[in-house]
Formats: structure tokens, C-alpha cells, sequence
């Protein structure tokens, strides 16, 4: 390059230059934020210098570096010729120009080994990061779709096991309305059971007596209310495992809703991917922890429903078996009661029968006996009146005899058959008259017995009347032994 002007005032012609942004390898320094290896001490009021060139450059320039710009600016379009200059300045010498050049090729090539280390590093650490996400979501893809048989699982365990607790709950239901209906019918045979003792209270006399009939009837009664209570006590267990098994299976449809839920979530969750819709940031959500539960405690859950459930089902199963046997045993107690308080009834009834048979044959005798005796007394009463006349005979033989006169009133043999003939006569009449008070004391004998024999006749058929007719026709409407079971 020609030097133009004074050696004081000489420049480098060189074009026109904007220093408002610093240049390249000055941007590249600064960068790497150090100074040039050679620091000479040099005219800072020469724009053209070494140092000036390599001057650090400040992301944002001050007013005093852009006036000083300007002012380098003026200078280079006033001082074009080397003639300007006023002296010579000191000058780099070329083997720092040597040294500049081979700091800025190692610096270069430093940068740019650094640079591809980085890009190495950089692409090597991207696939390792998106080879861990990978299977890092396939992992949790894996967990939740292990999650999902899980809960498919217990979902199966849980269907299973309200399916056996409804067929339950339908099991013990029908027997409690078979047992309503045993105990109602119950109330039949009591009701017959009562009403036959109290019939039988309306016996009269000497046969209110407490017979083996009323005894079996008092037993009766009280084998029905036996059956009854022991009916209720049931009645009441069963109520009460009804609800223990509806409580149960109300617990287990709720963990299998919350299941059916949480698997229709996971579900979702397992089929989401990195180009799913609806996928977006939650920022802090995983330092969130909303859970209340772990695996173990979430498996021993539902396991602990599963196993409450299943006790409610055997206490269940195990009460059904008792109110079964219990129904078995009060109809059979009942009926052997029944056919006891039968049997005694007929051999009640039959003795009561045979009484009365014995009754109005005697009775039938005693008025055959009436009859005879009053027939008796009428004869007894002509015999005394038959008498009656030779009485007279006699008396008046000796009446007219007793008017002879003097002597002839002789105590002779006439008069001594006379006096014994009236005697005799006298004598017959009287037992006669005896006999007839005899008979007609035998007749009253005989009349109270009859009216006896009536009136017991009469007790005899009121009792018949009442165990044949009205206590044996009512206990005729006895249930039958499937309506003691509840079957009907």
C-alpha cells in the first residue's frame, strides 16, 4: 500500500468503516471472554493500532465509545495521507504477527474440537435420554397395564362374590318368607288348640274333669307358643343377616365401582401416547401425592371385603340350615302333638260313649223297674183293699157275735178263729202296708235315680257334644305339614 502525505500525519488508505459493531474475530474473543496473548503499550488516541483492532467488544456501546467512533470516523476521512502525520509510532513486529496468527488457529481449532465434543456429547446424551424415556414410559406403560390385570383380577374376584352374595341374600330370603308363613300358620293351631279348652270348660258337673285330653290340649298350647318363640328368635336372626349381607354386598358393589373407575382411567392411561390428543402440562403434579393407599393396602382392601362378604355368607348359609331344621322340628313337635291330643280326644270320647250307653241302659232298666214297681204298688194296694173286706167279715162275726146272749157268749173255737182270723187278717195288712211304704220308698229310690241317670245322660251327651262336634271339627282344620314348613 502507498503511503499518501507527512510521516506524522500518514495513514493506511483503507475503506470506509463503521465501528458500532465490533468485527468477527473481536465478537469470537469476546466469546471466549480473554485478552490477546501480546499487550503492547500502545497510543490509544490511534484508532489504526493493533490494540484498538483487538479491543474486546461490549454488547451494548456507550456514548463515549460512539463518540470516540465519530470521531475516528472524521479523522479518517480528514487524515488521508501519511504526509498528516506527525511522527512515526512503534510497530508490531512480525514474529508477534506469526505469533497473533498461530494463537488464533489453535484458538480456533480448540473451539471447534470443543465444539464437536460438545455436538458428540450433545447427540450421544440426546439419544441416551430418548432411549431412557423410552423405556422409561414403556416401563410405566408395562406397570399400568400390570396395574390393569390387577384390578381386572380383583374386578373378577368381586363379580364372582356379589353374584354369590345375591343368590344369598335371594336364598335366605325365600326362607324367611317360608318361616312368616310357618309362624302364621301357627297361629291356626293355637287358636284351636285355645278354643277347644275353652269349650271344654263348658262341661258340666262331674265331668269338668281334668282329663288327659285337657292335659295333652295344655301341653299342646304350649308346645305351639314354644314353636312360635323359637320362630321369632329366628325371624329376628334372619332379619339381621339380611342386613349384614346387603351391608356386605353394598360394600362390595362400591370397590367394584371405584374398580371399574380406576380401570377405566388406567385404561385410558395405558392407551395414551406421545401423539394422543389431550395430552398437556401439569405443572407440580408430581409433587402432588393424593394417594391414601399402598399395593398392599389396596389388595388387603378388597381382599378384607372378599373374606367379610364370604364369613357373612357361611353365617348366612349356616342360619338358613338352622331355620331349616328348626321348621323340620317345630312341624314334626307339633303334629305329635297334635296326633297325641287326637288320641285322647278319641279315647275320651269313646269312654265318654261307652258311659253314656251303660247310662241309658241302666237308665232304660230303671224305668223298666219303675214300671214294675209301680205296678207292684198298685197290686199291694189291691191286696190291702181285697183285705179289706174279710176284715170286715171277721170283725162283724165277731161284732154280732158278741151280742149273744148270757151263756151262749161262749169263748169257742169260731170265736177263737175269728179273733186269730182278724189277727192274721190285721197282720197282712200291715205288712202289706209295709210293704207298700217299701215300694213307694223303692219307686222314689228308683224316680231319683231315673232323673239321676237323665241328667248324667244328659252331661254325658253335652261332653260328647263337645269333644265329638265342636272340639274334634275345628281340629280337623289342622295345617298340614307343608304349611308348617312354609311351602304353601
Amino acid at each position: 500500500m502507498e503511503l499518501i502525505g507527512s510521516t506524522q500525519m500518514a495513514t493506511y488508505a483503507r475503506p470506509k468503516t463503521s465501528h458500532f459493531l465490533p468485527a468477527i474475530s473481536t465478537t469470537a474473543s469476546s466469546y471466549r471472554s480473554h485478552q490477546p496473548a501480546l499487550t503492547l503499550n500502545q497510543n490509544s488516541n490511534m484508532p489504526w493500532r493493533t490494540n484498538s483492532y483487538f479491543r474486546s467488544g461490549s454488547a451494548i456501546p456507550t456514548v463515549s465509545a460512539l463518540q470516540r467512533d465519530n470521531l475516528d470516523l472524521v479523522r479518517a476521512k480528514t487524515m488521508f495521507y501519511p504526509s498528516n502525520r506527525m511522527a512515526l509510532s512503534t510497530r508490531y513486529m512480525p514474529e508477534d504477527w506469526y505469533k497473533s496468527n498461530q494463537s488464533n488457529y489453535r484458538e480456533s481449532e480448540s473451539s471447534r474440537n470443543s465444539a464437536e465434543r460438545l455436538r458428540r456429547d450433545t447427540i450421544r446424551l440426546i439419544q441416551d435420554k430418548d432411549q431412557l424415556t423410552r423405556r422409561t414410559q414403556d416401563t410405566t406403560s408395562k406397570n399400568i397395564g400390570e396395574r390393569l390385570n390387577d384390578i381386572s383380577f380383583w374386578r373378577s374376584e368381586l363379580n364372582h362374590e356379589i353374584d354369590n352374595m345375591v343368590t344369598e341374600i335371594s336364598a335366605l330370603t325365600d326362607v324367611k318368607r317360608r318361616l312368616e308363613r310357618a309362624l302364621a300358620e301357627t297361629e291356626g293351631p293355637l287358636q284351636v288348640s285355645q278354643e277347644c279348652l275353652f269349650h271344654r270348660e263348658k262341661r258340666m258337673s262331674i265331668d269338668l274333669v281334668h282329663d288327659d285330653v285337657e292335659k295333652d290340649l295344655i301341653k299342646e298350647v304350649e308346645v305351639i307358643k314354644s314353636c312360635q318363640e323359637r320362630m321369632r328368635r329366628h325371624l329376628e336372626r334372619a332379619i339381621a343377616q339380611l342386613a349384614s349381607n346387603r351391608a356386605a354386598q353394598h360394600e362390595l358393589e362400591r370397590d367394584l365401582s371405584d374398580k371399574v373407575t380406576a380401570q377405566r382411567i388406567d385404561d385410558r392411561c395405558h392407551h395414551l401416547r406421545n401423539t394422543s390428543d389431550g395430552i398437556s402440562y401439569y405443572r407440580g403434579i408430581d409433587r402432588l401425592d393424593p394417594s391414601i393407599s399402598l399395593p398392599d393396602s389396596w389388595s388387603k382392601f378388597t381382599d378384607d371385603n372378599i373374606l367379610h362378604s364370604q364369613s357373612q355368607r357361611a353365617a348366612s348359609h349356616k342360619l338358613r340350615d338352622e331355620i331349616e331344621i328348626l321348621l323340620n322340628a317345630t312341624s314334626n313337635e307339633m303334629w305329635n302333638q297334635f296326633n297325641t291330643v287326637n288320641v285322647s280326644f278319641t279315647n275320651r270320647i269313646s269312654e265318654t260313649a261307652d258311659t253314656k250307653n251303660s247310662l241309658q241302659t241302666h237308665l232304660a232298666k230303671t224305668l223298666q223297674e219303675i214300671f214294675q214297681t209301680e205296678m207292684l204298688i198298685e197290686a199291694l194296694k189291691k191286696a190291702i183293699r181285697d183285705k179289706e173286706n174279710p176284715l170286715k167279715v171277721a170283725q162283724t162275726r165277731l161284732e154280732e157275735r158278741s151280742r149273744r146272749p148270757n151263756v151262749e157268749l161262749c169263748r169257742d173255737n169260731p170265736h177263737h178263729r175269728l179273733i186269730t182270723e182278724v189277727r192274721e187278717i190285721e197282720d197282712t195288712i200291715h205288712k202289706l202296708r209295709e210293704r207298700l211304704m217299701e215300694a213307694e220308698n223303692t219307686l222314689q229310690t228308683l224316680v231319683k235315680t231315673k232323673v239321676a241317670l237323665e241328667h248324667d245322660l244328659s252331661i254325658k251327651a253335652n261332653s260328647l257334644f263337645l269333644d265329638q262336634e265342636k272340639c274334634m271339627s275345628m281340629r280337623k282344620s289342622f295345617p298340614s305339614t307343608p304349611r308348617l314348613v312354609g311351602y304353601t
